[in-house]
């Protein structure tokens, strides 16, 4: 049964991650130049080489098996090593091109990210963005994402690679509405005595952990009428002058600079939390995955310094 495909097994792999890509295989068909039942031969001779089922097929829709998506990852990847040692022994170079696929948190994404994309395509033309969003840990694999950008206290062992980008934190703040019918808080231990609004996410510690200008510390835990995974719910809640919330830089420093919210206790904050880009477990990095680190990285670090030093300089 094998030796049905050794001398077209790279076709037939082309032609699985073009139906996955396409959503169906009349359109690979198309791209590709064949008619659909050859498409369907070739990857029905696929699943029969590997005595796997790669999809699940219905009338309506083709999907992804839990093999059929860990064995997609590596397709791709040794189609790119072809094309990269094609290009290579022809002496001509590999643009990044291809769909790449992005996962972001919501608010770092469309403070940090979202503002480069056009940018990014700009410079790299032959590359089209998928952009989702989440605020949980993803499982790249099963979605096919090349990158998730993700901002945690710390990392768990989830076996995906990872590269620090650079580092931000939390800082307290309230609406001035707030602060002037309830009072300021001037020391750590008068937050005990406001409603805070809590973060609670894989990312973050349900703890709040201050850290003071000597380094001193302090923890509470905090309690209040709100509760949510992300912090631009709780930044609203903040600006309505329902409590004070410790929310990371990214999701409250153009309220700060509109004046909707006032910092609280500067200079404490968060002990430094990471921005990481996270990516599949794999030995070969894409030209199109390379193009987008070096260039996020590249972009990035300055608009983060940026807001250090504007939220450094504030007095209140």
């Amino acid at each position: 049964m094998r030796k049905n495909l050794d001398n077209g097994v790279f076709h037939a792999m082309r032609a699985f991650v073009c139906v996955v890509e396409a959503g169906s295989f009349s359109l690979a068909a198309e791209q590709l130049g064949l008619t659909t039942s050859q498409v369907s031969r070739l990857v029905g001779e696929l699943e029969k080489r590997l005595n796997a089922k790669l999809l699940h097929r219905t009338t309506r829709q083709r999907s992804l098996t839990g093999i059929g998506a860990d064995y997609l990852e590596r397709c791709r990847e040794v189609l790119a090593l072809v094309a990269e040692a094609e290009a290579q022994a022809s002496g001509t170079a590999i643009a990044p091109s291809g769909t790449l696929r992005l996962q972001c948190m919501f608010s770092f994404g469309q403070h940090y990210v979202v503002p480069l994309l056009p940018e990014f395509i700009r410079r790299y033309p032959d590359i089209q963005v998928e952009y989702s969003t989440s605020q949980y840990l993803p499982n790249l694999l099963a979605r096919g994402t090349d990158v998730s950008l993700y901002v945690a206290e710390r990392l768990p062992d989830s076996g995906l690679v990872s590269r620090l980008l650079g580092t931000t934190f939390s800082v307290l703040c309230a609406s001035p509405a707030y602060l002037s019918q309830y009072g300021t808080p001037k020391k750590p231990t008068d937050l005990m005595h406001h409603p805070c609004l809590q973060a609670v996410n894989p990312s973050v510690s349900p703890t709040w952990n201050l850290v003071g200008p000597s380094n001193e510390v302090y923890e509470m835990i905090p309690k209040g009428p709100c509760i949510a995974d992300t912090p631009d719910v709780l930044r609203a809640v903040a600006e309505a002058g329902m409590g004070i919330a410790l929310l990371p830089l990214f999701s409250v420093i153009e309220s700060i600079r509109s004046g909707h919210l006032k910092r609280v206790l500067a200079p404490w904050r968060s002990p430094d939390i990471g921005i990481f880009a996270l990516m599949p477990s794999r030995h070969y990095m894409e030209a199109k995955t390379r193009a987008w680190l070096d260039f996020v990285g590249e972009r990035m670090a300055p608009e983060i310094e940026r807001d250090v030093r504007f939220i450094d300089s504030r007095r209140y």
